[in-house]
């Protein structure tokens, strides 16, 4: 759900579906910014015999803005190559995958890494890195980690990269969210529109438990990354603070020749889809305009800012939960702009607002995933960020364990307004509503190193049956 099938277009093109962007100040490198883009949603391990891998037609990018214009100061470019070494066998592997240069492992996946800096000028990191095979079983990748941790490489400068799968690390009841959000531990305050039978409130329940993702995950210094490459500790400093996005794109044409190569393309590429801030695309810009979203750059995104001022969900929740939320429905029938959520999506926090905190880029909006590299990592995070009292985590930035859920709806539901207007009194609900999941409901544990993302489900032990 933080970018899980959010448009209509790109929900057919998962290996171009960004899913879900983390940035954060390394807890175990402090010195280092880590950079995590997700792709290819919802994959359950068992997906032989053409288990899931990055698109070799697709164009991967990081991006990163540190003048808060909205447009890349700094870009890495990650493009995958698949080699095939055996076309007369239907199998992935024909053995056990002991090392990344098995001979039993018959489809493997490289890639290389371009820096780009504003002026277009481009340096090449590294070209050829392998990508680790799927988690496939106990026969055929015996010990995964081992294969993962060979995956892991060294760029040089205190820079690594990894590319491959991982588990999933975003916790949601989509289930119960998109069933006219329909939190489950809130189930009995929801409206029922006259039904006879209906649900009952319960613990959420985690909809991308047990499944996979494809993950690019990047470590740089934060000198790579900031403005005049500032690694000071003035949290103020505007230069400390920087944007990130994802996003994919793909050549204009694609053609397809069934006798000889299959398919090629040609052409300039075209982004098909971008990431940011969690949920953005998915509950804050409406259906009519998803896939339009998708192929904007940021620095536009002012169009959308209607959305955020006026958000949908934050409309319907005195509606769906009547009698619940009786503040934040006079709020809404007062028809004033929701400046805190313009804030924290579009142009960051600004000074004074929150004792020793900001991460405002300036007054371009856009949708950024701001981190404000001058605030090291919490000695005892918080899942809720800064809600929880957690400067160093989301909106800072996004941390793999981040409740971005509970954080988000808490945020719209009103928790956040006074923070713009000292007259408002949040409802007592808007500081308890979320879906009910937390990181306790992953059966794969994050790693306290890099990469970070717990090790991929096996396609063997199948945990979903």
């Amino acid at each position: 759900m933080s970018s899980h099938r959010e448009a209509p277009e790109i929900a057919k093109d998962p290996v171009a579906d960004s899913t879900d962007v983390y940035a954060f100040v390394s807890p175990d490198k402090p010195d280092t910014v880590t950079l995590i883009a997700n792709y290819v949603p919802l994959q359950p391990p068992a997906g032989g015999p053409n288990f899931y891998e990055f698109g070799d037609d697709v164009l991967y990018q990081i991006h990163i803005d540190n003048n808060g214009d909205g447009k890349a100061d700094v870009t890495y470019q990650f493009n995958f190559d698949t080699e095939v070494r055996n076309p007369n066998t239907f199998l992935y592997n024909t053995g056990p995958i002991l090392a990344l240069d098995s001979p039993n492992w018959n489809r493997r996946q490289f890639y290389s890494v371009t820096r780009v800096d504003s002026r277009g000028r481009k340096n090449r990191l590294a070209k050829r890195l392998p990508c680790p095979p799927c988690n496939i079983g106990p026969l055929s990748t015996p010990d995964y980690a081992k294969l993962a941790d060979a995956a892991v490489n060294d760029l040089g400068g205190g820079r690594t990269v990894f590319a491959g799968q991982r588990a999933e690390g975003f916790y949601v009841d989509l289930g119960a969210v998109f069933d006219l959000l329909d939190p489950r531990p809130f189930a009995d305050a929801h409206e029922h529109f006259g039904l006879a039978k209906f649900p009952t409130s319960g613990q959420g329940v985690n909809a991308t438990k047990n499944l996979n993702v494809h993950s690019i995950v990047l470590q740089v210094p934060i000198g790579d990354l900031t403005r005049d490459g500032y690694t000071g500790g003035d949290v103020d400093d505007p230069r400390a603070t920087i944007g990130v996005w994802t996003s994919a794109s793909r050549q204009r044409v694609r053609m397809y020749d069934t006798v000889d190569k299959g398919k090629w393309t040609s052409g300039p590429f075209w982004q098909v889809s971008r990431l940011a801030m969690p949920l953005f695309n998915e509950v804050i810009v409406p259906m009519g305009r998803k896939d339009f979203w998708n192929a904007q750059p940021p620095h536009k995104d002012s169009q959308f800012a209607q959305f955020v001022a006026k958000p949908e969900v934050a409309n319907l929740l005195p509606v769906l939960f009547p009698g619940v939320f009786p503040n934040l429905d006079a709020l809404n029938k007062s028809g004033k702009p929701r400046a805190d959520l313009l804030a924290i999506l579009l142009t960051g926090i600004p000074s004074g607002l929150i004792p020793g905190f900001q991460n405002f880029t300036g007054k371009t909006q856009a949708d950024l995933m701001r981190l404000n590299t001058a605030i090291k990592p919490s000695d005892k995070p918080s899942i809720l960020g800064l809600l929880g009292g957690d400067l160093a985590g989301f909106p800072n930035g996004r941390r793999v364990f981040d409740d971005v859920v509970a954080i988000e709806l808490r945020a719209v539901a009103g928790a956040t307004y006074a923070l713009v207007d000292n007259t408002f009194t949040p409802d007592a609900a808007a500081s308890q509503v979320d879906d009910g999941v937390t990181p306790d409901d992953l059966d794969m544990p994050y790693l306290d190193r890099f990469p970070y993302l717990g090790v991929p489900h096996s396609g063997f032990d199948n945990p979903s049956k």
